[in-house]
């Protein structure tokens, strides 16, 4: 161990010059950290979700739903059954996030990938159980069947809580409403 540590250490006349070189790269790490307001992404607020702007429509049609004062983006698109499986599946999804955008790659339309439907999936039965429980569908709708086992339920309420097509051509105006409204309500809260 000691050898190694030892081989980590560089020669006297190179370490005014390796200190200078770490000293850039900290700080270098530091700034795209501060730029990339990557502390924001350890939160559940939902302006996160609209670092960068592709994510727009989504966040406007969300901010007129229903589920806006009930749940954040967190609430639905994160797994909820424990907190590494949370911060580990948020780690991914914006690592990828992350990549796509910095090598301007997204897409004109955005879609759920499979992982984020298993979790849409599960957040929808762990908020509305008491609704999807054969108990009390059944006592309310004679016949009712639970389809839950063979369908998603987002096959049924597919614009629940954001559109059918989330591009910014089908969400007008969602890169000004979403700013004035978001700075609106902040005033408000004030």
């Amino acid at each position: 161990m000691k050898k190694l540590i030892l081989l980590l250490i560089p020669p006297d006349n190179w370490r005014p010059t390796v200190v200078i070189l770490l000293g850039i790269f900290f700080g270098l790490t530091v700034f795209v950290l501060y730029i990339s307001k990557a502390h924001s992404y350890l939160s559940d607020n939902p302006e996160t979700c609209i670092n960068c702007h592709v994510m727009n429509p989504q966040f406007y049609d969300w901010a007129h739903s229903s589920h806006r004062n009930v749940a954040t983006c967190n609430d639905c698109h994160v797994p909820h059954d424990n907190i590494f499986s949370k911060y580990l599946f948020k780690a991914q999804d914006g690592l990828r996030h992350a990549t796509i955008f910095t090598l301007r790659t997204e897409p004109q339309v955005i879609y759920i990938r499979e992982a984020g439907k298993i979790a849409v999936q599960a957040n929808c039965i762990r908020c509305h159980e008491r609704v999807v429980g054969n108990e009390y569908l059944g006592s309310v709708l004679p016949g009712y069947h639970n389809h839950l086992k063979e369908r998603r339920c987002i096959e049924c309420h597919r614009e629940t809580p954001h559109s059918r097509v989330n591009g910014l051509s089908s969400t007008p105006n969602a890169l000004v409403k979403t700013k004035i409204e978001s700075r609106t309500e902040r005033e408000e809260d004030e």
